[in-house]
């Protein structure tokens, strides 16, 4: 009988280590959860401090005084622009209608004796 009573004890020592364990686990996650809180708390407080110092320093009006201050700009006048049928016409395509390889056919254009290996040679390999 005495070796069951000391059997019961010894099990419920063992139980009340456990749980207080577990309680020891809660509450240090817990605390860490909490400390994990704060510093979230603090990352938007700095991330909303900066979105309105961006958008102080990005304020139109702000930036059309630094623009006036800093840059010589003179405002745009309509005759400024041309029309389109002063433009020049447009340059002649180097590689022909219908070509596998463009950029083959480029350097062919440009240096007809080099062999690219992407074209077979005209006169065969060499």
């Amino acid at each position: 009988m005495r070796i069951i009573h000391c059997l019961v004890i010894c099990a419920l020592v063992y139980a009340a280590s456990y749980v207080y364990r577990i309680k020891m686990d809660s509450t240090a996650r817990t605390e860490r959860v909490l400390r994990l809180h704060a510093e979230v708390r603090e990352q938007r407080e700095a991330i909303a401090s900066l979105r309105a110092e961006w958008a102080k320093l990005d304020a139109p009006r702000r930036l059309q005084i630094l623009a006036e201050r800093h840059l010589t700009l003179k405002p745009v006048d309509a005759n400024q622009f041309d029309s389109l049928k002063n433009l020049p016409e447009r340059p002649p395509s180097l590689v022909p209608p219908g070509t596998s390889d463009p950029i083959g056919a480029m350097i062919e254009i440009v240096d007809p004796d080099i062999v690219t290996g992407s074209l077979p040679s005209p006169e065969g390999p060499r």
